[in-house]
């Protein structure tokens, strides 16, 4: 079988590719390299599996839709990871035609290739920050998530819908993935621990927003890659729900379904910062700031259902993947 992974310059799909072409499987690779953040990163990552035979890379954009269905109609992808998309909630605020162009039509080009194709699971990158104003913790799949805070969230959520309306109209197999702050060696330039060891190792201030009073369920790539490996793995079936019986979120009479991929772990920005600064042997000066538009103060995923259903939860303690992670900076930037 062939597997198609989005986004596989990306943080997520880079090491999604990786791990399959590992694996002995075929990849196909789509990205389009843009500068959202450092191209010199995403090339790096890419030249991890430039010399691997089982690998093939198109460098094209999800809102080219001729690119999109050439690709499709040459490799015939039997399993498809979505992970490509427009990242970072406070560049939506900025810049939110990047998003719907990316994130709503790029998804309907990818849906509709799906559908022609027939594929046997779509496998799609939701987000936490759907989650948005909900206060119930921790966060389970199976609460409404209808008061998003940024236009990445909606985006999110929208993907949600458009998935499960392929689902129920062409039958097309599609799992949403919600993501909670990942991270680790090669991560993404703008996520905080990023930020934060440059900053320190610079002798700069870092930007604590909210003052700190701030909790992410920080979850290492590599647990990520382990569910998201479990998870394709397992075509959603559908499920039957009572007449009167109140709709799950996170289910369908399609075939669809909705999983948290977290640590389930919630840990507080001032411990974080404090095992960064053990890790790079510096203190770090700190800027304190309010929340910014469209955060939310606290994540926390219930991973009961990824648990039960593929025999996995993410548990890499956070010592560990800093420790992990300040190795790969050290390393990547010779500093």
């Amino acid at each position: 079988m062939t597997f198609l992974v989005t986004g596989s310059a990306g943080f997520i799909g880079n090491a999604l590719a990786m791990r399959l072409v590992e694996e002995g499987e075929r990849v196909v690779g789509l990205d389009n390299l843009n500068p959202y953040y450092d191209v010199d990163l995403k090339r790096a990552r890419l030249a991890r599996l430039s010399d691997r035979a089982r690998y093939t890379h198109v460098e094209a954009s999800l809102e080219d839709r001729e690119a999109v269905n050439a690709l499709f109609a040459e490799h015939r992808p039997a399993r498809v990871y979505h992970l490509a998309a427009q990242a970072g909630v406070r560049y939506s605020l900025t810049n939110p035609h990047a998003y719907v162009n990316s994130n709503v039509l790029g998804f309907l080009n990818i849906l509709e290739a799906c559908r022609d194709q027939g594929v046997e699971h779509l496998i799609f990158a939701s987000s936490s920050s759907v989650y948005g104003a909900n206060t119930k913790m921790p966060f389970s799949e199976h609460d409404p998530a209808d008061h998003p805070v940024s236009l990445y969230a909606a985006t999110k959520k929208a993907n949600e819908l458009m998935a499960h309306a392929y689902s129920h109209l062409y039958g097309v197999p599609a799992t949403g993935l919600r993501f909670f702050t990942v991270y680790g060696p090669w991560g993404r330039p703008d996520m905080v621990l990023f930020l934060f060891s440059q900053a320190i190792l610079a002798g700069e201030p870092i930007k604590v927003f909210n003052r700190g009073n701030m909790r992410r369920d920080f979850t290492f790539i590599d647990d990520v890659i382990e569910g998201v490996v479990r998870v394709g793995a397992r075509p959603p079936e559908p499920s039957e729900t009572a007449p009167g019986e109140a709709l799950d979120p996170a289910r369908s009479h399609a075939p669809y379904r909705l999983y948290n991929i977290g640590n389930n772990n919630p840990v507080e920005l001032e411990r974080f910062i404090e095992v960064l600064e053990r890790k790079l042997g510096r203190e770090a000066r700190r800027e304190l700031l309010p929340i910014q538009p469209g955060d939310v103060p606290a994540t926390f995923a219930d991973v009961s259902d990824l648990e039960r259903d593929v025999g996995f939860r993410p548990a890499t303690a956070i010592e560990e993947g800093v420790s992990r992670f300040v190795d790969w900076y050290r390393e990547y930037y010779q500093v």
